[in-house]
């Protein structure tokens, strides 16, 4: 078989660590997806790449590179994991509805800001990966903007700041969702 068209684009994105979402607002990004999501372009796009040792990994309506990873990179990936985990909980916070398919702007988040204590300390700890921002604004935007590169979020409607939450977001939410914590060190963990 011959590699399916668009093969180029798809390992040009995923090898930066993006995902490719069936949900995107990017007609080209939902053109890779479908293209990925045929059984024959899937079986043959994952021997292609894992030739070149990416693994194609399929999540829920989204596709995403994994490799074997040696112990600097584990480390490196626990530190980013972290980041995620700090972020999705603020994001939760915010809304408990906030995922896949979620509409906002950053001005429904500075409101909640504004009467919600939870959620102002929870933005001071999401502050470390602002690089330097001090501003509840700026840190947002710091934030948002992370996310969007990551193909978590795209922006809806440049014109009114709406984002739209991408199916690649449940990726983080199963990293929340993996972690397990056994009932012998829970009482061990400082809250």
């Amino acid at each position: 078989m011959e590699a399916p068209k668009y093969t180029a684009d798809i390992f040009d994105l995923l090898s930066k660590g993006k995902f490719i979402c069936s949900n995107s607002n990017e007609e080209h990004i939902r053109k890779l997806y479908a293209t990925i999501d045929t059984e024959q372009n899937h079986d043959f796009l994952y021997d292609y790449f894992l030739n070149i040792n990416f693994i194609l990994e399929k999540g829920d309506e989204y596709y995403y590179f994994s490799r074997r990873e040696t112990t600097v990179d584990l480390e490196r990936k626990i530190e980013q994991a972290f980041k995620w985990i700090d972020i999705l909980d603020f994001l939760k916070t915010f809304d408990n509805a906030f995922g896949s398919g979620y509409r906002f702007t950053p001005s429904d988040i500075l409101v909640k800001l504004g009467l919600d204590a939870e959620l102002k300390s929870k933005i001071d700890g999401i502050k470390r990966y602002s690089g330097g921002k001090e501003k509840p604004n700026e840190i947002l935007e710091k934030i948002l903007n992370d996310l969007v590169k990551d193909k978590f979020l795209d922006i809806e409607d440049p014109n009114f700041n709406q984002y739209k939450v991408l199916a690649s977001f449940k990726y983080l939410e199963k990293i929340v969702m993996t972690i397990n914590i056994s009932e012998d060190i829970k009482n061990e963990i400082p809250e």
